[in-house]
């Protein structure tokens, strides 16, 4: 039932900005209830000259999402203009800074110095709002301006803003630690009584205290999850990231710390931010524990789910949340079911519905029915916008899995000229999906496992089922190598044909391996014998991958117990290791896909890592992330191999899971 919008003053006057948050705050929870266009014809009818503190930053933020969802220039250039327009407007209710003289007194007297928590105890109300208001205005605005130029010199304009934004969060945060300290000291007749915990100060409204503990939790992750090489630069600069000082901010603002949903505050209660730092967190949870394990908790996501969906029935936001929520814990179906709602529950915002279709294409994978996901990938490519390129060639690799290489190949004649650049830098799986587009072309037409390598890179196998990896999953692996002349690990002959320790010469070696290529190709011998190996090296890693998670399945996986597998966990994990070390065997011969052997370092050390053969797993994470090149021909040691980076991230995250005894 909707709510009718509380009165919002005719006049306004900056002394009296702060009587807009009620009408600004109902316009959020109407844009969480997935009627977007009413929150924002609201909040553009109470302020059509945008000029009122809340109304003006509120609506720009509205054109942000608007914009970073439709990735088109119209929509950014909006963002930008109001994002602008908002921080102006935040910057003339700002507490004007000190003359000359007052700067200069500031560093005799600690009081007069504006950088501290007592520059900010002098404010009022509206100022502290509009000082924060700011801070956000500046964030959204360089995050929209790195987007929409897409070159390096303007990076670097909006990163010294970033600066000024942590430097901004960082005085608000130490004024309310001041203010709650003086506060506990002041109400605290033994300094035992608190418990070493501080009492909030209740003159410091609850609308305040979220926005400046979001823009903390969030600089706080954002910087705890940079590489260590620019983290060390960053802390040049006094700035550290606390992931866990991170996480525990963002829930302290819904109630979410101690695990009693006694705790949880009200809906009544809640300041403006409470459901940004409630979709922070699920973001952290279940969207970035792809790439760290670290303060990853998929129970408290789950119970912030829960809460939310309450609140929010059909609020687009937390529909997605229980989607990805569904699909970490395995249940791709499940997922399913949410993104549809998601997708159905509103139809004003035609570009959130995208985000239903990327994930459902993903979920289709995780169900390895790749016609579905062919499906999916469609939409995308003819609508979407935000990456044409992976659409594209999402759409290309199910059509070549599927035999379909006459659509398949138009398609992927057109992915490299599809591709966007952020910040100056290329988007790194438009430049794998580019590469594969481009092999498959050289190769005939032709790609071994084309949808299912692609469902690794968004660690679809790592939430199917069991059931499905070994029962749908694995026979197309096994397809695949025979049409290589191999059989499956374990098989007791599977390497025969191809094992470096043969004593066949090389003539007949060559003679065998163009004769298994002849059955590769899609019905010519043209250019069969060109990336044999790199196909062998791909279909052994995800024999690998796939025979990986039937021993072990992912942490957070929901598994049915009713469900029996007919192979035992050591068989499994034998025919995984096998592959992997097949992959380490053949890696020098590779020609293109070098990024195979440094990945399967990765994943073999995950496996021997739950196996409990923790120091042998940290020798294959160690040699990731050396630098060092790994068994790769001469022209694999040359440049940077596919997904570099997103290896390291995971890498990194795994040696820290080590060390914390955390499955991985």
């Amino acid at each position: 039932m909707n709510r009718s919008p509380p009165p919002v003053p005719s006049t306004y006057t900056q002394e009296k900005a702060l009587d807009d948050l009620p009408g600004i705050q109902w316009a959020l929870c109407e844009f969480l209830h997935s009627r977007m266009l009413e929150s924002e014809e609201f909040c553009d009818r109470m302020d059509p000259n945008k000029e009122r503190l809340c109304f003006a930053n509120g609506y720009g933020v509205i054109q942000v999402i608007k914009g970073l969802m439709s990735f088109e220039d119209k929509d950014l250039l909006s963002a930008l203009h109001h994002m602008k327009r908002g921080t102006s407007v935040a910057a003339a209710h700002r507490k004007p800074p000190p003359s000359l003289a007052g700067r200069l007194a500031g560093y005799i007297v600690p009081g007069l110095n504006y950088s501290g928590p007592e520059w900010v105890a002098q404010m009022t109300d509206v100022e502290r709002h509009a000082e924060l208001m700011y801070a956000e205005g500046l964030y959204y605005k360089s995050l929209v301006g790195i987007v929409y130029s897409g070159d390096w010199l303007s990076f670097i304009k909006e990163m010294l803003n970033m600066r000024t934004i942590l430097s901004t969060y960082q005085q608000l945060g130490r004024y309310l630690e001041a203010a709650d300290a003086a506060y506990t000291a002041s109400h605290c007749q033994d300094s035992s009584d608190s418990l070493g915990v501080l009492l909030e100060d209740p003159s410091i409204d609850r609308h305040f205290r979220s926005g400046v503990y979001v823009g903390l939790g969030l600089s706080h992750l954002a910087l705890s999850l940079m590489p260590s090489r620019i983290l060390t630069i960053v802390e040049m600069f006094g700035y550290r990231g606390d992931r866990m000082e991170g996480l525990r901010l963002l829930g302290k603002v819904g109630g979410w710390n101690s695990g009693d949903d006694k705790d949880i505050v009200p809906q009544s209660e809640e300041g403006l931010r409470r459901p940004m730092c409630d979709m922070s967190l699920l973001i952290f949870h279940l969207v970035l524990s792809m790439y760290t394990f670290e303060g990853v908790d998929v129970n408290l996501a789950r119970r912030i789910v829960e809460w939310n969906l309450k609140t929010y029935p059909n609020g687009v936001f937390f529909l997605f949340g229980a989607g990805r929520l569904a699909l970490v814990c395995s249940q791709p179906e499940r997922a399913l079911e949410y993104y549809a709602k998601a997708a159905q529950c509103q139809s004003q915002y035609r570009n959130l519905q995208h985000i239903s279709w990327w994930e459902s294409a993903i979920a289709n994978f995780a169900l390895w029915d790749v016609k579905a996901s062919k499906e999916w990938w469609s939409h995308l490519r003819v609508e979407a916008t935000w990456s044409k390129a992976t659409y594209t060639y999402g759409e290309a690799a199910c059509l070549a899995s599927l035999g379909e290489h006459a659509a398949a190949a138009d398609l992927m004649a057109k992915v490299t000229g599809l591709r966007q650049r952020i910040a100056g830098k290329s988007i790194p799986v438009e430049k794998f999906a580019a590469r594969k587009a481009r092999k498959y072309l050289a190769q005939g037409n032709h790609l071994v496992l084309p949808a299912m390598e692609l469902a690794y890179v968004f660690s679809a196998p790592s939430h199917a089922p069991q059931k499905v990896v070994l029962e749908k999953m694995i026979p197309s692996v096994r397809e695949a190598l025979e049409e290589l002349g191999l059989e499956e690990t374990g098989g007791g002959s599977s390497e025969k044909l191809i094992s470096n320790s043969s004593i066949e010469s090389d003539r007949k070696r060559s003679d065998g391996e163009e004769e298994r290529s002849t059955k590769a190709g899609n019905g010519t011998v043209k250019s069969a014998q060109v990336g044999y190996w790199d196909n062998v090296c791909l279909a052994r890693f995800l024999e690998g991958v796939c025979w990986r998670y039937v021993a072990y399945p992912d942490p957070d996986a929901d598994l049915d117990e009713n469900a029996r597998l007919l192979v035992a966990v050591d068989d499994a994990r034998r025919r995984a290791e096998l592959a992997f070390k097949a992959v380490f065997e053949h890696g020098p011969k590779i020609e293109l896909d070098h990024y195979l052997v440094y990945y399967a370092h990765f994943e073999y050390g995950r496996l021997l890592a739950r196996s409990g053969k923790k120091d042998e797993a940290r020798t294959h994470f160690d040699l990731v992330l050396s630098g060092k090149t790994a068994e790769v021909n001469p022209a694999g040691r040359k440049g940077k191999y596919s997904l570099e980076n997103a290896l390291y991230v995971r890498t990194h995250a795994a040696v820290d899971a080590l060390k914390q005894d955390r499955l991985l």
